[in-house]
Parts: C-alpha cells; structure tokens; sequence
C-alpha cells in the first residue's frame, strides 16, 4: 500500500475512530464502520488511551489507587475490524504508560495477530500531569518508539540471548504537524524531529488535523526540503458542532481560517454548523486531491455519517 501510495493517481480513503467506552460492546465500533465500508476504505486507524488513575481516601488517611481507564481493546478491536472487514487495521502505540518491555510484549502479540502495521505516537501527558513524562525504562519519544519496532523487524529483540528468532514485519506510520506540535520552538525543530522518526525507519506520515491546505502544502514543500521522501497523509476532521468552533482550535492547537470562521460565526444551531464544516471539508478533501495527496484520511471521532458524506462527494 506505501508504494501504491507512491504513484497512486487515485488516492485511498482512510478514517480513525475511537474505541468505545468500558462497558460498550464491540457492536459500537461496528455501527461506526458499516456505513463508511461503501466507500472502500484502504485502512482504518484505532486510537489508544492511556490508563489513568485516581486516588481515593480510605481508612486511616490511606490512598487507594484506582484505574479509571476508559477506553480499553485497542488491540482486540484491530483484530475484529481485520477479522470481520478484511481490511487493514492500525493500532495506535503510544510511549506513555508503557515500559519498553510492555511495548515489546505489545508488539509480539500483534505479530501473532497478523497486525502488522502501527503508528507509533509519544502521545499525550495524562490529566495529572504538567507535562509528558515517560514511564521509568519506557521510551521518551516517538522516535525511541520507532527505533524499537525496527529492531524487532531486524530480529533483535530485549532478552540478547535469543537465538535464530523470528524478525516481525512493521509498517510504521509516524504523526507530523502541519502547524507544528504545540511544545516544538517552531516548525523548523519540529520538522527536524519528525526527519529523525523517517530516518529511524518509519514509512509514512499521517498528519494532524488542519483546515487551511495551504498550511499543509506549505509544510509538506518544507518536509521535502528536508530530505522527508515518505508519503504525506492529510488528516482532516469536519467541523460538527458549536462546540467544536472552540474546542478544537484550542485542544489540537491549531488555527481556522478566517473564511471558515465567519460562515460559521453565522450558524446559530449545531445542524447549521454541520453544514458548513461538511461543505468546508468537502472543498478542502478536493483541493488536497487535486494537489496530489496520495490518501485523505479523516477523524471520526466514531462518527460516521458526516464523514460518510464527505467521501461520497470526494471518492
């Protein structure tokens, strides 16, 4: 598929969504996937929470440390979706919350599984945290994540004492910022480290979501300058809510256009605001298509039917 996507004249659909919440059966991802399989999606990415943890006050005046993750079968999910559909499934592996022994475990059982693709992310601080710490003997950075997975395509596993054993084979897909990662100085440091995670091994790129295409095309000019050769994913969410006019820019660290902005600074309901952001997303899908992109892949955010249209307008 990454060659494919090297000379593709017709680029592939992909989309991302999220596992369900403890206590939803798998049924949920399923209902966020039918809707979107006429669209013949080339792969589908599934997004990795991290386990977090609360304290609470027992007898005594001690604390009881309760996890209180939320999202739990990244993996389990990947393997329904490939079982079920016949198509690629990408777990997310993130740094956060895992030592490298745990991550190399991780990726042993998703060999056995035939999982052989992953993006490799640092991901996020938890919500106790003011900034990411790594866990103790895990990786700090995406690039020590990638690293690791290259030395177990290579055979090389942790315990040096293995003999003879068998190399996995991983497709490693890495994140880039179109408008930079909130912590880099600036988009020149940010485009250096995401050089770093392409010369550790990792195949493509998948961005973060962004509204403006020539903030994209304007880094995707700075990446090949900078010697990145890798396919370059757009990622793009549809604006679905009064909330997310917000939350988003906030959140992801990312700017609207101001055409954008004033369109929707006119919507008073949520279904206005769909409108425009599936109107806005559709124009912008076309752009990117016409440019060159080799694959769009959007944000669900398990919420199929917007982006439902916006490939039966694009694809």
């Amino acid at each position: 598929m990454i060659e494919q996507l090297k000379t593709t004249k017709n680029p592939l659909f992909s989309f991302e969504l999220l596992p369900p919440l403890k206590g939803k059966s798998i049924q949920s991802v399923y209902d966020g996937i039918d809707p979107l399989m006429e669209c013949k999606p080339a792969f589908v990415n599934v997004t990795y929470h991290r386990e977090e943890f609360v304290y609470k006050k027992r007898e005594k005046g001690f604390l009881e440390k309760i996890s209180i993750k939320k999202r739990p079968g990244t993996v389990g999910i990947c393997a329904a979706i490939m079982n079920k559909y016949k198509i690629e499934a990408i777990p997310h592996l993130i740094c956060g919350g895992f030592t490298k022994e745990e991550t190399e475990n991780a990726l042993i059982d998703l060999n056995f599984l035939g999982i052989d693709n992953v993006l490799a992310l640092r991901g996020d601080p938890i919500k106790t945290e003011s900034h990411f710490a790594a866990e103790k003997g895990g990786n700090e950075y995406a690039v020590d994540l990638v690293k690791q997975i290259v030395e177990l395509n290579h055979g090389k596993y942790m315990d040096e004492n293995l003999v003879n054993a068998n190399p996995t084979n991983f497709s490693i897909g890495v994140s880039g910022y179109p408008e930079k990662h909130f912590e880099a100085p600036n988009l020149k440091a940010d485009i250096r480290h995401l050089k770093e995670k392409i010369d550790a091994g990792a195949d493509y790129v998948v961005t973060q979501l962004f509204y403006d295409n020539q903030k994209f095309f304007d880094f995707v000019d700075a990446c090949r300058a900078a010697g990145i050769e890798v396919p370059i994913v757009p990622g793009i969410k549809p604006i679905e809510s009064m909330r997310h006019i917000t939350f988003l820019p906030k959140f992801f660290n990312i700017d609207l256009p101001c055409d954008l902005t004033d369109e929707l600074e006119k919507c008073t309901t949520n279904d206005q605001v769909r409108v425009v952001g599936t109107e806005w997303a559709i124009q912008q899908s076309k752009e990117l298509i016409a440019y060159g992109s080799p694959c769009l892949h959007y944000y669900t955010m398990g919420k199929s039917t917007t982006v439902k249209e916006i490939a039966q307008a694009v694809f």
